[in-house]
């Protein structure tokens, strides 16, 4: 494929319609990505009200993240043979409905179907957006800005999740955690119907059921095990048993792709080293961020004292950095430069980031303590999302749209998922080793806790480094590749 410019790209393919599209699907991607920490902070109040035990909580989270991480595959194949605006609007029909009866649970069941429903449409709708606006916006300086968008909700959500859900929480009811999806889902269905269109179906091959078999499994067991490790730990035998048989199931599936005629993956579309390294650098970041989200939510509120919605007031200034520098460096930057010295940029500015946090003590205050670790994250995380999502869809045949897609949204899964099982098994460590070594004490249980989150700062600048040096060695120098074949999707 050749690149492509302004001058190249027909009236009709700079449609006013395609801006329209971006809102519609980039408020789809919010209500998918918010709906990771929105929920958690629901899950104390809700286990409350319906009496469950921990181990039940945990099983609404991981049944969440089992549908979606492991059926992400399937949702993106399936939105490439049968279309991806048909599968965007079941994707948002079901994930509303599933939302609706999570909120009138009545019982842990119901609310643990719903998580599992949740994730289920979450992964058609999810692949489906990021495939729609790969072939919507096909000038290069306007997928910067496109994809700037995008990223930056990508990389804010979480945050978002956190404020919406203190709000929600205390204000009115944990239920509209999850009730708050359905305006989400009408608004975002309205204008895909009126305002989205998609190019026809060329070719719906034969659906690859032993890589479908294989993919599902091989991702469920993976997420499955990850999520045991950070409940039971890692001596733990369902532990290791789920992560080893997600690895050979997954080692099958691989093998399956290279020899059936219309694989559900294609190996072209991940041994592309811009796109393979969008996906390895989306994995190790969407794992290091749980450094900020989980952990500096324990501090504000552990060490701090901050009530729930002054903790989703805390991330309001690391989520307005992050959305501001990818829709401005990130849409200037992507198209002249590539993404290669953006995220290798951006994940060094975020491990320093996570070096400021490191700083924090049992009196530190907000301003001078976590403000700053929270700004210069946030810099960082916007010049690593938005590049990355696009180049994991620069260059794609169309009939690989959705699978590449499908893939980005995996691997920030299965990041998020290796992330949380080792940060969280870091903490713990760090916390009984700072026990052990110190005599009972008013403030010991205090100072072993922020021993615990230190340690998780530290790890996460870490992997902050590694996705920097991995961005510097895999991607290819210069602008992206881009199709100059794609159709758009345009308004009637």
């Amino acid at each position: 494929m050749t690149t492509t410019n302004q001058a190249q790209i027909p009236a009709r393919q700079r449609h006013p319609g395609r801006w329209w599209a971006l809102g519609v699907l980039a408020l789809a991607q919010l209500m998918v990505v918010l709906d990771s920490t929105i929920v958690n902070i629901a899950l104390p109040t809700a286990q409350h009200d319906l009496g469950f035990t921990d181990s039940d909580r945990q099983w609404v989270v991981t049944g969440y993240a089992l549908a979606f991480g492991g059926l992400l595959l399937l949702g993106g194949r399936l939105s490439d043979s049968f279309g991806r605006k048909k599968i965007f609007l079941i994707g948002l029909a079901g994930f509303a409905l599933a939302s609706a009866l999570g909120g009138a649970a009545n019982g842990i069941e119901m609310l643990i179907i719903a998580r599992i429903l949740q994730g289920a449409f979450g992964a058609a709708l999810a692949p489906a957006a990021l495939s729609l606006l790969s072939i919507t916006f096909t000038d290069a300086a306007e997928r910067g800005k496109a994809f700037a968008v995008f990223g930056a909700i990508a990389g804010a959500g979480g945050a978002v999740g956190l404020l919406l859900g203190g709000l929600l929480t205390e204000y009115a009811s944990w239920r509209w955690c999850l009730y708050v999806n359905l305006a989400f889902a009408v608004l975002a269905a309205l204008a895909a119907v009126f305002k989205l269109s998609d190019e026809p179906v060329q070719n719906r091959n034969r659906m690859d059921w032993p890589g479908v078999v294989t993919a599902v499994a091989g991702l469920a067991a993976l997420v499955y095990g990850l999520g045991n490790a950070e409940t039971d730990g890692w001596s733990n035998p369902l532990t290791w048993g789920f992560i080893v048989a997600g690895v050979v199931i997954l080692t099958s599936f691989v093998a399956i792709e290279r020899r059936v005629a219309h694989p559900l993956m294609p190996l072209r579309v991940v041994l592309d080293r811009n796109r393979g390294g969008s996906y390895v650098s989306v994995a190790i970041a969407g794992g290091a961020i749980f450094g900020v989200f989980l952990f500096l939510t324990y501090y504000l509120t552990g060490i701090l004292s901050f009530t729930p919605i002054q903790s989703g007031l805390a991330f309001l200034p690391m989520m307005a950095t992050t959305v501001i520098t990818a829709a401005t460096m990130g849409s200037i930057f992507t198209p002249r430069l590539g993404p290669r010295p953006l995220i290798t940029a951006g994940a060094l500015l975020a491990a320093a980031g996570m070096l400021l946090l490191t700083r924090l003590d049992l009196d530190s205050s907000y301003l001078t303590g976590v403000l700053p670790g929270q700004l210069v994250t946030g810099f960082g995380m916007g010049l690593i999302f938005a590049p990355a999502q696009n180049a994991a869809t620069s260059g794609v045949r169309h009939h690989d749209a959705g699978v590449a897609s499908a893939m980005i949204n995996t691997a920030q899964q299965i990041g998020g998922s290796i992330g949380t099982a080792l940060l969280s098994s870091f903490a713990a460590s760090a916390a009984t080793g700072y026990l052990a070594g110190h005599g009972a004490g008013p403030r010991t249980a205090p100072l072993a806790a922020l021993d615990s989150y230190h340690a998780v700062f530290w790890w996460s600048a870490g992997l902050f480094v590694l996705c920097a040096v991995i961005a510097a060695v895999t991607f290819r120098s210069g602008p992206l590749e881009i199709d100059p074949d794609a159709a758009p999707v345009v308004a009637h």
